[in-house]
């Protein structure tokens, strides 16, 4: 596996059931030399609520960007969808549901993903350290077509207008 060449700063959290796998992650990512801010949560609770974890990572992930640190996200749960869902209410937040290799890097290849979603229960530890890995270290293309359509995005979040 690669290293990022930049090492951004990496916003995790969890809900319960990948706990097991952020332990792992946050330990993985930190010895190969990025700074990993842990949102939780702290304790393992069967009942715990995913939201607020995940809102508070993406919100530090634009927090850092806007202040021109290089950072990006990983929200994690059973399945991964719950928390890209929450982590997508975040304005300036792009969050994509990964689920292999090819997915993480079209995530950030060409939607310029700035946090990745994985299910924790759909993978083995190391097929998701896989996909994390493959996501943090692919750069956005910069491809014209992909800024006009991100452009698009960002205008509708903004305005709530829809451009053609």
């Amino acid at each position: 596996m690669t290293t990022a060449p930049d090492f951004p700063r990496v916003h995790i959290a969890t809900d319960h059931a990948g706990m097991e796998l952020s332990a792992h992650l946050v330990a993985y990512l930190r010895a190969k030399g990025y700074d990993v801010v842990d949102h939780g949560p702290k304790v393992y609770d069967a009942l715990d609520d995913y939201p607020s974890f995940c809102i508070n990572a993406a919100r530090a992930v634009v927090a850092d960007q806007e202040a021109g640190t290089h950072a990006l996200g990983i929200v994690l749960g059973g399945s991964g969808n719950g928390e890209q869902i929450a982590a997508n209410k975040v304005k300036g937040v792009r969050a994509a549901l990964a689920w292999n290799l090819s997915t993480a890097k079209l995530a950030r290849e060409h939607n310029d993903a700035n946090v990745v979603a994985v299910g924790g229960r759909q993978h083995s530890v190391d097929e998701a350290t896989g996909i994390i890995e493959a996501f943090l270290t692919e750069p956005f293309s910069n491809d014209e077509r992909h800024v006009r359509r991100i452009g698009k995005i960002a205008t509708y979040e903004t305005t709530g207008e829809v451009v053609e």
